[in-house]
């Protein structure tokens, strides 16, 4: 009889205090190529265009090459834009290979990991200063590796914080074996229609002004940057939403503007 009297108490408490319906809430509208989850994009933190403004930026940051400014961080794996573009090509490079040798150079994490994840790749990093990498050296003078070791190299911003960015070419140039590609990306400003580097400018400040970042010591011009590659030997591909497709782009939350560059030895 209690039994009986708890089950009808419990039914007229429902019918009383219906159950609220679980709210609709959407999927991610965006898929991550580099930790192949379904994601939300976060911005560009503000601080970097605040920091703009503060130094009285002197190009048009809406002239960027390859950056979105809008959806550019994955909040699941925190890769930016441009790591999600190179996993997009790498995913059509690497599955192709048997063993590929490949150096990262200056790691940014959510990259690292997603590479590690093929068992055919021998993974190194390296950079001049960077906890956790394998080796530690300048890229000009990158003297733990033997010419033509590696198959494959990712150097993504990276060359505009180096003094001797021609010597880092040769360098990667060296050490790439023959056949062999790279990744190489440095922020461009399409409308700079002549590299902007000034070894008198030595301030924070002048740095954010003239070439983007408080660390940077040159603002390429494209055409410039691609010289300089070729001056150091390679073959410049570069490969835009016509070699990925629109479909991709827009999945992988990737600006229409944006272009890989990358060069084989």
């Amino acid at each position: 009889m209690i039994d009986l009297l708890k089950r009808i108490k419990r039914r007229l408490f429902r019918l009383v205090f219906p159950a609220k319906p679980t709210p609709y809430i959407p999927p991610p509208p965006y898929h991550c190529p580099v930790c192949n989850q379904a994601a939300h994009m976060s911005p560009l933190h503000p601080m970097y265009m605040s920091k703009l403004q503060e130094h009285r930026f002197v190009h048009n940051i809406f002239l960027s090459e390859t950056i979105n400014l809008e959806n550019y961080k994955c909040a699941q794996c925190g890769a930016s834009d441009r790591e999600r573009l190179y996993a997009l090509y790498l995913n059509k490079y690497l599955p192709s290979k048997q063993v590929v040798n490949l150096l990262d150079i200056a790691p940014a994490p959510p990259l690292a990991r997603y590479l590690k994840k093929f068992t055919h790749v021998r993974y190194r990093s390296t950079d001049l200063s960077m906890a956790g990498v394998d080796d530690l050296q300048d890229l000009t003078d990158m003297h733990s590796y033997k010419e033509g070791q590696f198959d494959f190299f990712i150097c993504s911003h990276v060359l505009e914080h180096v003094p001797d960015d021609r010597k880092a070419m040769s360098e990667l140039f060296r050490v790439l074996k023959k056949g062999g590609k790279g990744i190489a990306m440095v922020p461009i400003n399409l409308g700079v229609e002549k590299t902007m580097e000034d070894p008198t400018i030595t301030d924070v400040g002048g740095k954010w002004k003239y070439f983007g970042q408080g660390d940077h010591v040159r603002m390429y011009a494209k055409s410039e940057f691609i010289q300089r590659l070729s001056d150091a030997g390679f073959n410049i591909e570069l490969l835009d939403i016509h070699y990925f497709g629109e479909a991709a782009f827009q999945t992988a939350a990737i600006f229409n503007g944006s272009v890989l560059y990358i060069v084989t030895k």
